[in-house]
């Protein structure tokens, strides 16, 4: 379990699935992931048992996030391995349900998993992937201090690639 100032992290168990699909399954939480799909309730618990799961053994995914106070889960955040121009990259990622938007919650996610990849799991550089019309994120990478790297093409859309580079010596 990881913990920053107001929140938990533990990975998901199958007993979260109603939880993750439900984020999956709101349009507002999804819009600026991936194709910006929602998922039905089978599709998300595929996801969970087959791309979210395994992720857990080399300690990245998305990891459940609540709230310290009450245990309230509120959304997911992690490093989540993306290929990139045919190179595999480490992202910070975070979903909050709409409910919990700005509160400072997803700077706290970024900066609690950029440094855990950085210095736990001894990534060299740590990306976050940003649709160019989600100024909130850009936002979160910049107070997490990634810089604008370039844009890519990914899931047929322009996207920003925004990263940190660890400095070895």
């Amino acid at each position: 379990m990881l913990k920053s100032e107001r929140l938990i992290f533990r990975p998901y168990t199958m007993e979260d699935l109603d939880f993750y699909a439900s984020l999956w399954g709101d349009p507002k939480v999804v819009h600026y992931i991936g194709r910006g799909k929602t998922k039905t309730y089978q599709e998300a618990k595929s996801s969970m048992e087959n791309w979210l799961f395994p992720q857990y053994k080399e300690g990245t995914g998305l990891y459940a996030m609540a709230l310290k106070s009450n245990h309230q889960l509120i959304g997911h955040a992690g490093l989540v391995n993306q290929e990139i121009d045919g190179k595999n990259q480490l992202e910070i990622g975070y979903w909050l349900h709409p409910s919990y938007w700005g509160n400072g919650f997803a700077k706290e996610a970024s900066i609690l998993f950029k440094n855990y990849g950085l210095y736990e799991l001894h990534s060299d550089k740590l990306i976050s992937l940003i649709n160019p019309d989600h100024p909130a994120s850009i936002f979160v990478a910049r107070k997490t201090g990634l810089s604008y790297e370039r844009t890519v093409n990914f899931n047929e859309k322009d996207t920003l690639v925004y990263s940190i580079v660890q400095r070895q010596g």
